[in-house]
């Protein structure tokens, strides 16, 4: 549905994309993460047809977002982190102005307005003046107009950006309920709300794509991820504790299990901790344990580490140290 292939952004002599790549598929919501200026917005833009790119390509539903823009808008929703809202026009005033901008056939403008209205859970409000409306009603209005011309995308620049709690889940709820008949698209730099509503994440630090991960009942499923450093981490770890046998001896043993990719001793104290990191669909725990007990050697503890979401934004958008 998104397609993005070595797409580059400067400004003058900055470079805010550097040579990114990734695919949104249909139906999937997928979070942009990242923290502030690293990029998100600026693909946005691009996606949505508001800025060119320095180079590289992107299509949007088979459409080239350079080449056939007018074709891209009509398939995009776009709710930018400012929502252009004209604050002494009542909700259903601006929705019905928002439909003729976006070219709904006028026949079908009274029916594509009930159903944003309804769908964005503003029914109650729909005769309001936008500027007495809360925060949180505002960003329901800023939806309903991304949802006015039936789009198959939606591209959604920090929606919970500034609400309360509360409206968080609202918003959050919403989104993932209109995930179920369209493909999403959202950028945001707070983790909870990433791992809450997406299925998966594209994290981008310094205009590159250093991370695609897909999220499990919000655990942390590293798919492929991209490193200067070409650093692979598609495994999952075993904190394993032993009483007796020699560290190297433990090692070597341990590193001939099949599936087993290295393993390493703790250097915090715990003389008698290692870490086996293996293939990450696979389990090793009934072998490793049968080898430690065919060794003589006793287990203390035996668990198997997922990485933190918190953990794996930070290794991914860390500033490399000289």
């Amino acid at each position: 549905m998104i397609e993005v292939n070595n797409l580059s952004k400067n400004y003058g002599p900055f470079q805010a994309l550097n040579n990114i790549s990734f695919s949104v598929d249909k139906g999937q919501i997928v979070g942009f993460l990242g923290p502030n200026g690293a990029g998100k917005t600026t693909t946005m833009r691009i996606l949505t047809c508001f800025m060119p790119a320095s180079k590289g390509t992107a299509t949007v539903a088979g459409y080239d977002v350079f080449k056939e823009s007018r074709e891209v808008r009509k398939r995009i929703g776009y709710l930018p982190e400012n929502i252009p809202l004209y604050n002494e026009m009542t909700v259903t005033k601006y929705l019905s102005y928002m439909a003729k901008i976006r070219s709904v056939p006028r026949k079908q403008i009274k029916e594509r307005l009930d159903i944003a209205i309804e769908s964005c859970g503003l029914l109650e409000r729909r005769n309001q003046i936008i500027g007495q409306l809360s925060r949180g009603f505002r960003q329901r209005v800023g939806l309903a107009q991304a949802l006015i011309h039936d789009p198959e995308v939606l591209i959604l620049d920090e929606p919970t950006s500034g609400l309360d709690p509360r409206q968080i889940v609202e918003i959050r709820e919403l989104i993932k309920s209109l995930g179920k008949e369209r493909t999403i698209l959202f950028s945001t730099h707070i983790l909870p709300e990433a791992s809450m509503t997406c299925e998966r994440l594209l994290i981008i630090s310094n205009g590159k794509i250093t991370g695609d991960v897909s999220l499990t009942n919000g655990s942390t499923v590293p798919s492929l991820t991209h490193t200067d450093d070409h650093i692979d981490t598609h495994y999952k770890t075993l904190t394993l504790m032993l009483s007796g046998g020699q560290p190297d001896t433990i090692i070597d043993t341990l590193n001939n299990i099949p599936h087993v990719l290295n393993v390493e001793q703790s250097t915090e104290n715990l003389g008698d901790t290692y870490y086996v990191r293996y293939e990450i669909d696979k389990d090793v725990r009934p072998k490793v344990a049968k080898t430690v007990v065919d060794s003589g050697w006793d287990i203390l503890e035996l668990r198997t580490d997922e990485m933190s979401l918190e953990e794996l934004f930070l290794s991914l958008t860390s500033e490399p140290t000289e």
